[in-house]
């Protein structure tokens, strides 16, 4: 009968193992945490009325499985407020509104006359040849011009990876746009066959290149995911306070886990649900090639510095997202969501919740900082560019030192030679976010696929 240990207690690996828990019910299945705390990423806090996210801050209803796995769990979904489509970019030290269609493009002066037309341009741009992994940033000019670039893709890269344009690679962040430039040869005329399409067919479907759907959470935060999940598998499945040192591979379908305190556990399956540098530190004398592939994954700090402000101390209208600051910016605030403003139960009555995101790839610096330069700097960012008039009452701080991993140039080769390695250590498997997307959505859809395989 197969043993599968699983190493690490994020959503990646809890999903994991309820899908394999629900498909295969004899088999043992074991989950090592090294941390008393679940989730990864997914953590939710809760003190003096403020419900702050420490990571992620919900999923989109676009994809089904984290909403399907939340529905098969019992939860209510919480749907974020939809004037939380109202987002913001920073421009000069202020902040312009995001299109949201094309006629607000049109009209939009978050982009000059020139740069507007130059992306009306996009469908007589040739498509490219030859150029091979190509970066988010060249891709943009390429297609959009440098000032679209700058305004519109630029954040884009900031909210879903804080990470470097010019570094990370389209096709491993954005593979449906690269999809859809290889196959279309335009972005708009993509866009314009589709929807035609769509029309055609009567699916109302929404058609669209980025990120779409509705923003959604629970009522307690992304923590009553990890909670349930938690409590469903319940204590015979996860160990909390398992600090994993090494896998040894003993034969074809046996492994041996050793953890800190001195056991040993033999199994059949061994599954790395932890992050790469973890994976790296388990395998360097026994995968050293793995070890030492899983060590490339570049990883950059963020601090998050959530506000607890009155409505009255700030001078403008919070009815929103948020807003993210362009790298050309130079600002010390990757971004603000307005917390409170997209889910309710976020903040005491009469309270507004602000969490501004600091660091990343581009200012890898700011998050080792002082609490007190923490505050100081997104203190001095948000009166400029919202109107914060007078300091927070409630102030929380969480540093994550290696925060989400970076799809740079060259991802999908890595990815390539990672599954040559696993092909070669037969009942050995990685899951977690470094491999086949960031997004909650995509761990937990890769996940069940996984438990499928097994």
């Amino acid at each position: 009968m197969a043993k599968i240990v699983i190493i690490g207690g994020g959503l990646s690996g809890l999903s994991l193992a309820y899908f394999l828990r629900e498909n295969r019910p004899s088999y043992e299945i074991l989950l090592l945490e090294k941390e008393s705390i679940l989730g990864g990423k997914a953590r939710t806090e809760k003190n003096e009325g403020f419900l702050v996210e420490l990571g992620v801050n919900g999923v989109l209803d676009n994809k089904p499985s984290t909403v399907g796995l939340a529905k098969r769990l019992g939860l209510e979904i919480l749907m974020s407020n939809q004037n939380s489509k109202r987002r913001f970019v920073v421009k000069d030290s202020g902040l312009k509104r995001l299109p949201e269609s094309p006629v607000d493009f049109l009209s939009s002066d978050l982009l000059s006359i020139s740069g507007r037309l130059r992306v009306l341009m996009e469908p007589f741009i040739p498509k490219a040849s030859g150029i091979g992994d190509e970066s988010l940033e060249s891709f943009a000019i390429r297609r959009l011009g440098n000032e679209a670039f700058k305004r519109l893709i630029d954040p884009m890269a900031t909210g879903i990876f804080a990470g470097d344009p010019a570094r990370l690679s389209l096709k491993s962040c954005f593979p449906r746009i690269w999809e859809l430039e290889s196959q279309y040869g335009s972005l708009i005329r993509a866009m314009i066959k589709l929807t035609m399409e769509a029309k055609r067919a009567k699916s109302g479907k929404k058609v669209e290149a980025g990120p779409g759907g509705n923003l959604v959470s629970f009522n307690e935060g992304m923590s009553e995911l990890v909670n349930a999940l938690k409590e469903d598998l319940g204590p015979d499945i996860i160990k909390c306070g398992s600090e994993v040192t090494e896998i040894i591979k003993k034969g074809r379908f046996e492994w041996e886990v050793h953890l800190k305190n001195g056991e040993a556990i033999e199994c059949s399956h061994v599954v790395l649900s932890c992050p790469a540098k973890e994976t790296a530190s388990l395998t360097k004398d026994s995968i050293p090639e793995l070890s030492r592939l899983a060590n490339s994954i570049d990883y950059p700090p963020i601090a998050i510095v959530a506000f607890g402000i009155r409505p009255k101390w700030v001078d403008r209208d919070l009815n929103g997202f948020g807003f993210l600051s362009p790298g050309p910016e130079n600002r010390s605030i990757l971004g603000t969501l307005w917390d409170s403003s997209i889910f309710p139960n976020r903040a005491p009555v009469g309270w507004i919740l602000l969490r501004s995101l600091l660091g990343g790839a581009r200012r890898r610096d700011i998050p080792y900082k002082s609490n007190q330069t923490l505050i100081d700097l997104t203190y001095k960012e948000l009166k400029e560019l919202m109107g914060l008039k007078k300091a927070p009452d409630y102030i929380k701080i969480h540093r994550w030192r290696h925060a989400i991993p970076q799809y740079n140039i060259g991802h999908q080769g890595r990815v390539e030679k990672l599954f040559k390695i696993l092909k070669k250590n037969s009942g050995l498997f990685v899951r977690c976010n470094w491999v086949g997307g960031v997004s909650l959505n995509d761990c937990i859809q890769n996940s069940f696929e996984l438990a499928n395989k097994i």
